[in-house]
């Protein structure tokens, strides 16, 4: 851990301690969507180890090292710049545990070391950001490692001079290439720090000891959304990454979050449909490109109806009854939909669209064969043919001020 500031510069730092949190996080894109996944598999695998250690005895200069027992991956310490300072880390998962097949030796996922440095502010917390700087390397017991590395020497003699000049040569010691921080809120964390025990595994570094274009998508700042407020049904694309994340919390695609961190609104809606299965996998994708296209669930059934007035009844059977021919009249109906094709259901249903309460609804009937009433069931319902259309007519029950409504 080196101090690489010029000469002036960051002079509020002089004297003061820094903090360094290291993460072990992977680097292969499929894996990145699917990390919080892969971890938990580990961790039920692998009952009571943490991935990410750091050997106490062998650093030099760390000061309060803690571990989160919730976080697996990841170690912090205090340092002080102007002291020597080095750390040793232990890295206790292999790169062939998150393979598909367990091919072993030098078959394995590539993981990536970041750490990202803190300074103080005002509150005494470590959360203002001073650098990030990360490197990909393989993890494999120590015989995969001494054949991995004497394959990858052989693979670079066999190449030609100008083949050879696409890679970074070789170097002793690899130093951290600079990328972007990874977010996160709260830096202080007073959970007790297990025991750190040692590790047998080795450390491979990859042919490219610098940090590849491909950033890891760090994890989504945590929002503060209120439990209590209606869900947005339709996302807009004029909405801000900020608001996408909130829309993504509310209508419980929290666990894609970080994924999205810096999408706006037309950026998801951009997304294909074998995009968003890509990333979030069939089940959870399918349902984030239905609520993305703002598609509703099909009811189970569909009926039409309308009320038929008073007024309009005495005028067609005046007409009828003076042998006037009967005008076309004007009746507007409205939707009614089903999901549980039950009568209280359909109850609840007409007394909503009427602006009356259910109870003052006594029976439904519909009219059956030379105009008798049969009395609506469950299961005549279940028979209804899809958009049906029926007028409503309403008689006034004999024992209460409730009503009988009467589809024709």
């Amino acid at each position: 851990m080196l101090d690489n500031r010029k000469i002036g510069e960051l002079p509020e730092i002089n004297g003061k301690l820094v903090k360094s949190i290291f993460r072990v996080v992977f680097h292969d894109r499929r894996l990145q969507y699917t990390e919080h996944q892969q971890l938990e598999g580990w961790r039920w695998n692998r009952p009571g180890d943490r991935i990410l250690d750091i050997d106490i005895p062998m650093s030099v200069g760390i000061i309060d090292p803690r571990a989160n027992p919730t976080q697996l991956n990841t170690v912090e310490f205090l340092w002080d710049p102007s002291k020597r300072t080095s750390v040793f880390i232990q890295v206790h998962c292999i790169s062939t545990e998150f393979t598909m097949r367990k091919h072993g030796g030098e078959k394995g996922v590539p993981f990536r070391i970041q750490i990202d440095t803190f300074k103080e502010n005002e509150n005494g917390e470590y959360t203002e950001h001073l650098h990030s700087a990360s490197c990909q390397i393989k993890v494999f017991k120590p015989k995969g490692a001494d054949r991995k590395q004497k394959t990858d020497r052989e693979k670079m003699e066999k190449r030609t001079p100008q083949e050879k000049e696409k890679y970074q040569p070789s170097y002793e010691t690899t130093i951290l290439t600079e990328c972007s921080p990874w977010p996160e809120i709260t830096y202080v964390n007073n959970a007790p720090s297990p025991g750190f025990n040692s590790s047998h595994s080795s450390f491979s570094i990859g042919e490219g000891n610098g940090s590849p274009n491909h950033q890891p998508e760090p994890p989504a700042p945590i929002l503060d959304v209120n439990p209590t407020l209606t869900p947005i049904q339709n996302l807009l694309p004029t909405a801000t990454p900020q608001e996408a994340q909130q829309w993504l919390h509310q209508n419980r695609f929290a666990a894609f979050s970080r994924l999205f961190t810096n999408f706006s609104g037309a950026d998801l809606l951009k997304l294909t449909r074998e995009d968003v299965i890509q990333i979030c996998g069939p089940a959870d994708g399918i349902r984030l490109f239905n609520a993305l296209k703002g598609r509703l669930v099909r009811p189970r059934l569909t009926i039409y109806v309308c009320q038929e007035s008073q007024q309009v009844r005495e005028q067609q059977q005046q007409k009828h009854e003076n042998g006037e021919p009967g005008s076309s009249t004007f009746f507007v109906y409205h939707a009614i939909y089903l999901e549980e094709l039950t009568s209280i259901e359909l109850t609840e249903k007409i007394a909503q669209l009427f602006s009356i309460s259910p109870q003052q609804i006594n029976q439904i009937y519909k009219q059956g064969p030379t105009g008798i009433h049969v009395l609506i069931s469950d299961e005549m319902i279940q028979n209804f043919q899809d958009e049906s259309c029926f007028v409503l007519d309403t008689m006034k029950a004999e024992t209460s001020d409730s009503y009988h409504i009467i589809l024709k």
